[in-house]
């Protein structure tokens, strides 16, 4: 979702302070009163125009984001993501750098951990830092065609912009990794190369082999969002990159499995003897369920944390009955919770759910599918 991103006047951003600080007190045991924290702020933001939270409220503040994204499923671990704070940091090497860290710690030898990095906020004389790239991790596309793209469709505008930028390309291979795009405060977007060792990758097999052996396929193992932002009581952390890790869906019925994407399914029907020749043979659909499986059967293999959408169709069912025993209320939009595979035999496909939109929050602001894209950045 794009979302306008308009400067909030100080009225604006002391008024949701005080919410946030409010709900922070409320959920947080031994928190205390609220109002002098409350008094405190508004006064810090009477004088400078905003304020700063502390590290615990910070915490809770990107945790509770998580909580109150609508469009994911996995949101039962909302409480253990680990926060890094790196709100010191307004150079895009630096910002770079721990981008790389990030990943090394996220990834935790393949037992992912969800985590995010919060870098320098928005202020009323300065500008947050970017970062352009869509997720940390991103495959190049080549090609001045979907049809004939070598790599990822989805990414081959952002592509031709870094060559443009200067960069040389990779091999040429389905699965080169593109650089990371990033803007600090007050400066120009550059780019970085991800060092190999920050990016495991894990090659995808069908567990029966002899049909897939020199198929070449892999994936990255950590689904990292980096082009959103954190909103927080009034505050905008333009630069927030966080992840948890895949669902096998992700990979299997959308990276690899959709036709504007790397569009596997022709090509796994042909290697599995699939007829082709009428849609009612149903072989999409067969070619679907066993690129799927060899998604979830290739993360097992290598001991890389992977969910299932059975599973975690239930896990957000569990959720949604805990929220709603601490008296809160979820929002979910119902065509990203049902998985885009066997909806109808998975829980969350026989509810309604209320797509109400709650803060803290992660957003798409303004500008930001451009510069995932690549566009204005030669």
């Amino acid at each position: 979702m794009e979302i306008l991103h308009e400067r909030l006047t100080t009225a604006q951003t002391a008024d949701a302070a005080e919410e946030f600080i409010r709900l922070f007190h409320r959920e947080t045991p031994g928190a205390g009163d609220p109002g002098h924290r409350i008094a405190a702020v508004r006064a810090e933001i009477e004088e400078t125009g905003t304020y700063r939270h502390t590290p615990e409220e910070l915490v809770h503040g990107a945790r509770v984001a998580w909580r109150n994204s609508n469009r994911c499923i996995g949101r039962l671990y909302w409480n253990s993501l680990r926060v890094r704070d790196r709100r010191e940091i307004t150079g895009a090497d630096e910002i770079a750098a721990e981008c790389v860290e990030h990943l090394r710690e996220a990834t935790n030898g393949g037992r992912i951990r969800p985590t995010i990095t919060v870098f320098a906020q928005e202020t009323p004389d300065r500008p947050g830092p970017l970062i352009w790239s869509e997720q940390l991790i991103r495959y190049a596309g080549y090609g001045d065609h979907p049809s004939v793209t070598v790599g990822d469709p989805r990414n081959r505008e952002l592509t031709e912009a870094l060559r443009a930028l200067g960069w040389s390309g990779g091999a040429g291979t389905p699965f080169d990794l593109l650089p990371l795009v990033v803007q600090g405060c007050d400066d120009k977007p550059r780019w970085f190369d991800l060092p190999a060792d920050a990016v495991l990758e894990v090659p995808i097999e069908h567990p029966g082999e002899d049909p897939w052996a020199d198929w070449g396929l892999r994936w990255h193992a950590v689904p990292a969002i980096s082009n959103m932002c954190l909103e927080i009581g009034g505050v905008h952390y333009s630069a927030a990159p966080f992840n948890g890790w895949y669902m096998g869906t992700e990979i299997g019925a959308r990276n690899l499995g959709d036709a504007d994407r790397y569009n596997l399914l022709p090509l796994v029907a042909r290697r599995l003897g699939l007829d082709t020749g009428s849609d009612r043979s149903l072989w999409k659909d067969r070619a679907l369920v066993e690129l799927n499986r060899a998604v979830l059967h290739s993360f097992d293999r290598a001991g890389v944390t992977i969910a299932d959408h059975h599973s975690e169709s239930r896990r957000f069912l569990t959720h949604l009955a805990r929220e709603e025993r601490k008296g809160r209320d979820v929002g979910a939009d119902w065509s990203w919770i049902v998985p885009p595979i066997s909806g109808s035999a998975t829980p969350v496909f026989h509810r309604t759910y209320e797509d109400r939109q709650a803060t803290p929050a992660f957003v798409h602001h303004e500008g930001a599918a451009d510069r995932a894209a690549g566009r204005n950045l030669v």
